[in-house]
């Protein structure tokens, strides 16, 4: 049983961070009468086209000018992320799942598909892994 006292002490957990940054941006669409708007598919079109404005920051720049321009437009790129991550977080919680949980499972599938050992320094997908007979266990 863990000490009450200690709650104001111990700092959030990531799932915790997770949950409290989508209870706050589902109220602020609450307080404004939004989520009439919100079904899945345009959460989802939503979602791809802030992500299509974080690329956008990269676009036609490549190594030295990339990086200089990223630097320069660094808050830029910070709020394209958080409006990437809001939609995330909007369609998690309506979808009651657990965004950090989800997380996790994943990683933990891709650690299955591509064992370290097998496939550090590669930029193959799974499947030419196992097609290629390299890594059978990957």
């Amino acid at each position: 049983m863990s000490d009450p006292s200690q709650a104001s002490i111990d700092p959030p957990t990531p799932s915790e961070r997770l949950s409290e940054m989508a209870r706050q941006l589902v109220q602020f669409r609450d307080e404004r009468d939004w989520k009439q708007f919100h079904n899945p598919k345009d959460q989802a079109l939503s979602l791809v086209l802030e992500a299509a404005e974080l690329l956008e920051l990269f676009q036609w720049k490549n190594g030295e000018e990339l990086e200089r321009h990223l630097q320069e437009h660094r808050e830029d790129l910070a709020d394209e992320l958080a409006d990437v991550l809001g939609w995330l977080l909007l369609i998690s919680a309506d979808r009651n799942i657990n965004l950090a949980g989800a997380f996790q499972r994943k990683l933990a599938k891709n650690h299955a598909k591509y064992p370290a050992d097998v496939v550090k320094g590669s930029a193959k997908k799974y499947t030419e892994y196992k097609s290629s007979g390299d890594a059978d266990r990957a």
